[in-house]
């Protein structure tokens, strides 16, 4: 399966299930109900309670440091062990950041680890566009 292996990125409002196997990358799960279970926790892509509070240059460079520390191979094992357990071969990492808010605000640790993952693997990760809900009928329709 890890030949196979397709990653995505979005948040936990915007999934759906036939997207692929929702990943958590939060530190903390969510708190509100999510209409789905999470297939795991890739663990090394979380960052630390105490990078939530940082600004992006700082949080940034800690997080690619963290992610070079641990590798790609590492990483790649913990995706190969999620997509194992949940049976797919698309895995969809989430967090909670919307990235359709107006910078400077519109940053985020998956988006990070997309851009960081596809230099050293040559794999994209696209980011699942928003769900766009059909338009209601109008009186002229």
């Amino acid at each position: 399966m890890e030949d196979e292996l397709q990653l995505f990125t979005s948040r936990y409002q915007r999934f759906r299930p036939e997207q692929g196997a929702p990943v958590r990358t939060t530190v903390g799960k969510p708190r509100f109900p999510l209409p789905y279970e999470l297939a795991g926790f890739a663990r090394f892509l979380a960052p630390t309670y105490g990078m939530l509070k940082m600004a992006e240059g700082p949080y940034r460079h800690l997080y690619l440091e963290r992610l070079e520390g641990i590798g790609v191979d590492l990483i790649a094992e913990q995706f190969a062990e999620i997509a194992d357990y949940a049976g797919h071969d698309r895995l969809v990492l989430l967090c909670f950041c919307d990235l359709s808010v107006p910078p400077p605000d519109n940053w985020c640790h998956r988006r990070m680890f997309a851009a960081w993952w596809e230099e050293q693997t040559r794999h994209e990760v696209p980011e699942l566009a928003e769900r766009r809900e059909p338009p209601a009928p109008t009186l002229f329709d």
